[in-house]
């Protein structure tokens, strides 16, 4: 791994982590190491499990990226693109085909979609900087999710020739590494507290992955109690979403099998788009992004596969509840029993949950009404214990 940029977060490590790698080949001279303080154990931001907040993801990228370009496309906002240093914080809302028609035939007053929550943080300055900053790396731990944008065009402010494979290949070793430091940290401290022997043998297990190049999130659920990593927010284990970010005349390309495996290796997913093209979607209006889409032979925005993507790493599904007042999309977690569901909407309904009447959404669609659904026979009254579908229409009755 020459040239690697390592971020140790306790000064005792950098010796330990120093002699590791020479043993793989690595000089010292070729590490850099940025000490900051061990983030320890502490209340996470809730989820988007948790209320009524969106899901936060990160957006990551080197310099150059074009992350900033996508992220302006995704949020409908104008920040300048560049290095600036900053980090910027905009909504996405999450495009839904079945909420539309929800909307259409009930015409309520307010239709509100599910939101994502999208961060964009900073890379360094320079064209080899192939790293992020102490501060940039907390902004992605406190994040549910994370999206890589990788450079595969030419940039005319850069004089380095694109290497997607190299620049996730480096995002990839940054954060083993970060993670190898807080890791090892907590191991030792477990051990002289004498804690829980599963909590040790979870941070022993970490250790082994992370010093095999590993990444977290590739470790099941029964070679690993995932409840100890809370309040850690270990890079390795968030979901992952490469974007290979492709001039305007490959936009309709195929990804890179190189890439597609390195990704999936790592226990993520890859996508190709442009976000040039998609920052010429988001300027048109709905009827002219049609036709547009037409003359780029594209069937979609990279946006919408981005949702579908996002959804599926991170296991998520939704749900609906309409009215006259208000037609609405709810993000839970595929396997969310409904009095679980219930508290995404209000506490109460949560607390004082009796019952859920259920419609599958193809079965509102084919009969167009709530009426005529219940007309029919085929509305559900479900218990507690009901594990909500993807496009569940939810009516709780609950009593406080």
């Amino acid at each position: 791994m020459p040239g690697l940029a390592f971020r140790a977060d306790l000064e005792s490590s950098v010796i330990h982590t120093l002699l590791r790698l020479a043993l793989h080949g690595v000089p010292p001279s070729a590490v850099r190491c940025n000490v900051s303080a061990t983030p320890r154990p502490r209340k996470r931001a809730e989820s988007c499990q948790a209320g009524r907040l969106p899901m936060r993801f990160g957006l990551a990228g080197f310099a150059g990226s074009g992350k900033t370009t996508l992220f302006n496309a995704m949020t409908g906002l104008d920040v300048p693109v560049g290095y600036g240093g900053e980090i910027r914080v905009g909504t996405v809302r999450v495009p839904d085909p079945r909420l539309d028609f929800l909307s259409g035939v009930i015409s309520p007053k307010k239709t509100t979609y599910a939101t994502i929550n999208l961060r964009d943080v900073p890379g360094e300055h320079g064209a080899g900087a192939r790293y992020l900053s102490p501060n940039s790396l907390q902004e992605i731990r406190d994040r549910e999710a994370l999206c890589l944008v990788l450079r595969d065009f030419v940039n005319p402010a850069l004089d380095t020739d694109p290497d997607p494979l190299g620049d996730l290949r480096a995002f990839h070793d940054e954060c083993v590494l970060a993670d190898l430091a807080v890791v090892e940290r907590r191991l030792d401290r477990a051990r002289k507290e004498r804690a829980d022997i599963r909590e040790i043998d979870a941070f022993e297990t970490m250790t082994a992955a992370l010093e095999g190049g590993r990444a977290l999130r590739l470790l099941s659920e029964a070679e690993l109690h995932r409840g100890f990593l809370k309040g850690y927010g270990l890079l390795t284990d968030l979901p992952l979403l490469v974007a290979v970010n492709v001039e305007e005349e490959r936009a309709d390309g195929a990804l890179d099998p190189a890439l597609d495996g390195e990704a999936r290796g790592m226990g993520g997913a890859a996508m190709v788009l442009s976000a040039g093209v998609e920052a010429e979607i988001a300027a048109l209006d709905a009827e002219d992004q049609g036709e547009f889409l037409e003359d780029m032979g594209l069937s979609e925005p990279a946006l919408a596969r981005f949702i579908r993507a996002a959804y599926g790493l991170m296991d998520l599904v939704s749900f609906f509840t309409i009215g006259k007042d208000e037609v609405r999309a709810w993000t839970i977690r595929r396997g969310t029993v409904a009095r679980k569901a219930a508290g995404r909407v209000h506490s109460d309904m949560e607390r004082g949950f009796i019952r859920a009447e259920v419609i599958p959404y193809d079965v509102f669609a084919h009969y167009g009404s709530e009426h005529a659904v219940k007309e029919a026979g085929l509305m559900r009254v479900e218990g507690r214990d009901y594990v909500v579908a993807d496009g569940d229409l939810l009516h709780v009755r609950f009593n406080v």
